[in-house]
Parts: C-alpha cells; sequence; structure tokens
C-alpha cells in the first residue's frame, strides 16, 4: 500500500489541498480533547508529585522539575499519541473502509486515479506534519495546568514551579519528544489506512477494522516508543 501511496501526484494542487483537508480533519479538530487530557493531566501530575515529597530536604522546585519531565518526555508525545491512536486511526479506517464497501475506491480506479496516493498519502503525511503541533501544544497546556493547580492549591509557589520547569532543562528533550512524535504518527496514519483500505464486507467489517487499526496502532506506538528511547537516552 505504502508503495502505492509514495508516488508523484497526478496534480499537485489537488494534492496540496486534500493534504490540508487532511490537517484539518485530523489534527485541528483533536485539538478539544488534547486541551481537557492535557490540562488536567498536568494538574494531576503535580498534585501527585508534590504529595509524595515528604523530606524537607527536597526542594520545592523539584515538583516543577519532575512536571515538565514527564510531561515533555512521556506524557505529551507517547499518552497522547495512544489516545489520538483512537480517535483518529478510527476516523482513517473507518473513512476509507466506508469507501471500500460502497465501491468509491473502485470508482476512482476505473477513472484512472491512484487511489492510493489520493487518499491515504494526504493522510500521512497532514497527520505527519500536525501531530509535532499539538504535542507542544499538550506540553504547554500541562505544564500550565501544573502551574494553575499550584496556585489554586497552595502546594508550591509560582517562583518555585517556574525554577523547577527552568531547572536543569535540555533542549535535546524537546527533539527527542518530537522525534517520536513524527514516527507515531507515521504509525496511526498508515497502520489505520491499511486496515481500513483493504477492508472486504460490510459496515460490520469497517467496525472490526477500525478496532484491528487502533489495537496494532497502539502496540507499534509502543514497540517505537522503546526503541527510540533505547538509541536516544541511553549512552
Amino acid at each position: 500500500m505504502l508503495g502505492g501511496a509514495f508516488s508523484r501526484p497526478d496534480k499537485l494542487k489537488v494534492f496540496w489541498k486534500r493534504c490540508v483537508d487532511e490537517v484539518m480533519n485530523l489534527g485541528v479538530n483533536s485539538m478539544g480533547i488534547v486541551f481537557i487530557i492535557s490540562i488536567f493531566m498536568g494538574m494531576v501530575i503535580t498534585i501527585q508529585t508534590a504529595s509524595n515529597i515528604d523530606s524537607e530536604l527536597i526542594p520545592k522546585y523539584t515538583v516543577g522539575f519532575t512536571a515538565r519531565q514527564t510531561i515533555v518526555l512521556e506524557f505529551s508525545p507517547t499518552i497522547i499519541s495512544l489516545i489520538l491512536a483512537g480517535i483518529v486511526g478510527s476516523r482513517i479506517s473507518s473513512e476509507l473502509g466506508s469507501m471500500r464497501v460502497t465501491e468509491q475506491i473502485d470508482a476512482l480506479e476505473i477513472m484512472g486515479v491512484n487511489s492510493k496516493n489520493y487518499l491515504v498519502l494526504p493522510k500521512i503525511l497532514g497527520f505527519m506534519f500536525i501531530l509535532p503541533f499539538i504535542i507542544i501544544y499538550s506540553m504547554v497546556l500541562g505544564l500550565f495546568g501544573g502551574w494553575v493547580v499550584g496556585m489554586a492549591s497552595g502546594i508550591i509557589s509560582s517562583a518555585d514551579y517556574i525554577y523547577g520547569l527552568q531547572y536543569w532543562f535540555e533542549p535535546f528533550s524537546i527533539f527527542y519528544a518530537l522525534i517520536k512524535t513524527v514516527l507515531f504518527a507515521f504509525i496511526i496514519a498508515s497502520v489505520s489506512s491499511y486496515y481500513g483500505y483493504y477492508v472486504k464486507g460490510g459496515s460490520l467489517e469497517v467496525g472490526k477494522a477500525s478496532t484491528k487499526a487502533v489495537i496494532w496502532s497502539s502496540i507499534a506506538i509502543l514497540f517505537v516508543n522503546y526503541l527510540v528511547t533505547q538509541l536516544l537516552l541511553i549512552d
């Protein structure tokens, strides 16, 4: 499928429009759920970290430092991607599966259109483009949520939390997170497209294909997450 998808588009103008549409459908429309999850998870991480610091020897800014490391390295890139594998992955699979069972893909092939290139490639490229921005958005919201709950509950001062966010910051952490994000976006879009594109049967099989797409996308994300972490973070 990828061999047919990654070919030169017949009409670049149409292909560009398709990519922009997919950025909106797959990325921008997912901002709402990312906003809610990131804010509240940032709050929870901050509260849990602060509540587990019992020793006076541990500085208060450790809360901000731990929240930053947790959100930037793992929560935003991996957990948000797993959640979007369920939302975006099922959307891609069900869309292509519905087109397959209603013979719309067959109609495109009869008209001489490379259906893989026309339908699949814009989804892959569009999601690979927008997901890093979504993850950065999630990081900011998570850290902001931690700051808000710290101020509201009084568990940590604003100065201590912000100092913790800045303490021993390594820009490579952002690079590492975004590398994972791009790979996760490719996995979600390609695996989901595969299961949707090759559906056989009716609406029941479309539902089963969507479930398989989410399951295998999630498994692949966890496996790639381990490999990337092993390669980039362990000397």
